[in-house]
């Protein structure tokens, strides 16, 4: 008897792919784009805003809380998606087991290495640093 007719619909959907996380990996790209949006589009303004600006402008805008809080979710979401959608290329390019493993791995370290001394600048400026 075939066990997979006596599946529900929502528990073939939630045991998707082979490693029973397909979904959650598609649902986490999607969130991170979406949270983007308006994440860049804040980010994108603050540049326009302080293009051309001093060192100490830029600095003193940076240490109003609101704008160093809104600075590290850009980054946070903007990385998260990065390394998502790095390893949806690397799953679906790289066909050697070895090489993927270990662009894999790679991917997860720089986007961890990145994300850290970025935080680490946002928190400076942040901070009054």
């Amino acid at each position: 008897m075939d066990t997979n007719k006596m599946r529900t619909p929502l528990s073939k959907v939630r045991g998707l792919g082979s490693a029973k996380e397909g979904t959650d990996h598609f649902w986490r790209q999607r969130l991170t784009a979406v949270a983007n949006v308006p994440l860049l589009l804040f980010f994108i303004v603050f540049i326009i805003a302080n293009n051309g600006e001093p060192y100490a402008v830029v600095a003193g805008a940076m240490s109003n809380p609101l704008v160093a809080v809104l600075m590290g979710l850009v980054l946070i979401s903007g990385i998260i998606h990065m390394k998502l959608g790095m390893q949806v290329i690397i799953e679906d390019y790289i066909h050697a087991e070895g090489m993927k493993v270990s662009l894999l791995i790679l991917n997860t370290f720089f986007c961890i290495v990145i994300g850290a001394v970025s935080l680490f600048a946002v928190l400076k400026l942040g901070f009054g640093g």
